[in-house]
């Protein structure tokens, strides 16, 4: 990462001196727990998981300038083993994120660039008759590798898009009636474009659902576009980029991040997050059940970026914006009043009661700062 880049966007401590480790611009852990505070200490593997990560999103940074929130949210999905959409306007490097990404883990990559005359076997592949052995003969698609990057994914028709919707939520593809298991990892990160709507598709609220978390990257600051200017002017940096870890080891990640500690109190404040986008009048479609899972999925994977194996209703809050607001249907009159998703997203969180007590069985923390036994 050179200097003119800002440090890769993992959490530091967000949480005073109550769990979470502090990141150097090396990528190196620095430990901010102490034991006379409050006994707590990462385990290796979270420690392992930080150094993997920080090489990761120093990688992306590389490519995508001044955007650590963004590389955030990529990894976030990533470790969730969720899938992301990325939707911007034109030229902010929404392809070099999704190929930075890829190219960041020595894995099995493909691209798929979404035209409307793609046709579904075009992206799961085909069966072929082969006249030597007298029997069809499977052709596996794009579809089939560890990450595959879908660009300008609202050109092509929703019969092809929908060719996605078993991949996304299943791993598996089924042709002729044959089920193929797809490689895990499995991560789709897709592109779409805001404007320009003539000739294009809008995404199916179905597909939406699937996709675990939305970004959009926005203009660089004055600062950032002229670093970009600096190093990609003469070369790009995409050429030069190097694998920093591989299928096995993400695999490895997120197993832990699996094991991140979800408490009872935690769940209910999910559930509730999720259901009150139900009840605004502004909604007309609120946030699926799916999305409660989504958004469990990825608060885990933001616990373990900052340090800890349990979950904190601030990790619901970092990740709820990204995670529900592309699933929400607005009224017409919200859309008239220029409401925004995010805003709504946004109120809720303000406004549902963040449970109060010790939320963990070993009484590391409590909602808010001050850590307090369980009664």
């Amino acid at each position: 990462m050179t200097s003119s880049t800002s440090p890769a966007a993992l959490p530091g401590n967000p949480y005073g001196t109550q769990g979470g480790d502090h990141y150097t611009a090396a990528g190196a852990i620095t430990n901010s727990h102490s034991p006379t505070t409050d006994g707590y200490r990462p385990p290796p593997a979270l420690e392992e998981l930080h150094s993997t990560a920080q090489r990761i999103a120093a990688n992306v940074e590389k490519i995508l300038v001044g955007k650590p929130e963004v590389v955030r949210i990529a990894l976030v999905t990533l470790l969730a083993e969720g899938h992301l959409l990325v939707e911007d306007v034109p030229g902010v490097g929404k392809t070099s994120l999704a190929k930075a990404l890829a190219r960041s883990i020595d894995c099995t990559v493909s691209r798929i660039q979404f035209t409307p005359d793609l046709l579904p076997s075009d992206v799961t592949g085909v069966s072929i008759f082969n006249r030597q052995t007298n029997d069809f003969e499977f052709r596996p698609g794009p579809v089939f590798a560890n990450i595959v990057v879908g660009d300008e994914i609202n050109r092509a028709s929703p019969k092809t898009q929908s060719a996605l919707l078993e991949c996304m939520e299943e791993q598996q593809v089924t042709v002729d009636t044959q089920t193929y298991r797809l490689q895990a990892p499995f991560m789709v990160i897709a592109t779409q474009n805001p404007i320009e709507m003539e000739g294009t598709y809008a995404l199916p609220e179905a597909q939406r659902d699937r996709f675990t978390t939305r970004v959009s990257i926005g203009y660089p600051d004055p600062h950032a576009e002229l670093a970009m200017v600096d190093e990609h002017a003469g070369a790009d940096p995409m050429d030069t980029l190097q694998p920093v870890s591989d299928a096995a080891k993400i695999s490895e990640l997120i197993e832990t991040v699996r094991r991140v500690e979800l408490s009872a109190d935690v769940k209910r404040y999910a559930v509730e997050l999720v259901s009150s986008t139900r009840r605004l009048p502004e909604i007309r479609i609120g946030a699926s059940p799916r999305s409660t899972l989504h958004l469990v999925r990825a608060a885990r994977a933001q616990a373990a970026l900052a340090g800890r194996d349990f979950v904190v209703p601030d990790d619901l809050h970092a990740v709820a914006i990204p995670v529900l607001a592309h699933r929400l249907v607005l009224t017409a009159e919200a859309q008239a009043g220029r409401r925004s998703p995010a805003e709504l997203i946004r109120g809720l969180v303000q406004r549902v009661p963040v449970p109060q007590g010790a939320l963990d069985p070993t009484a590391r923390f409590v909602s808010g700062v001050q850590p307090t036994r369980r009664r």
